[in-house]
């Protein structure tokens, strides 16, 4: 049985780094029903998406609690939640760290919405977000707006933390308009 060369290493890290690996699972896309779950909030408490039906959900899901990126992206959010919940969406954000990093998160910027411990990454595999690299793993920066029926009707897979919030506000007006 012949060893991977160093190339081959590279070439399969580097195929890790960019989420392609055999093990994540087929993407999902817009139209599909968003898969449900239950995990613990920053509190302790759990969320079932399923709980949020007849509601727009913004569920992101994020690298690590109180890195620049994710801070940034986290306090937008925070900053736009009253013009998102005045669209009648809620927002979820997930990442692989504990329950107890998220309540510091959430308390040290006061985020006004659930952050849910996806510990295991069964979600985060799930909705094509998990990201490793032998030891290293974590949800990579990707978000789905779901609609009030369940169904996911916008992606984004590649986000900028910066804009981010206004880009979702932004697609929640357009989802949102009647079809004339």
């Amino acid at each position: 049985m012949s060893h991977p060369s160093l190339l081959q290493k590279t070439a399969l890290a580097f195929f890790a780094m960019l989420g392609l690996n055999a093990a994540q699972a087929a993407e999902l896309s817009v139209g599909q029903p968003a898969p449900d779950f239950t995990l613990s909030d920053q509190n302790g408490k759990p969320q079932q998406l399923s709980a949020y039906q007849g509601q727009w959900v913004i569920l992101y899901f994020y690298p690590k609690d109180d890195t620049p990126g994710c801070t940034k992206e986290a306090c937008s959010f925070r900053d736009d939640i009253m013009h998102i919940k005045a669209l009648g969406a809620r927002v979820l954000g997930i990442s692989l760290d504990s329950a107890t990093s998220h309540a510091e998160f959430a308390e040290k910027h006061g985020l006004p919405f659930p952050l849910l411990a996806d510990a295991e990454a069964t979600v985060s595999k799930t909705y094509g977000a998990y990201w490793s690299l032998g030891p290293l793993s974590l949800a990579r920066r990707h978000t789905f707006i779901i609609d009030p029926a369940g169904h996911i009707v916008k992606i984004y897979r590649k986000v900028d933390p910066d804009t981010h919030s206004k880009d979702v506000i932004t697609s929640l007006k357009s989802l949102q308009k009647p079809v004339s």
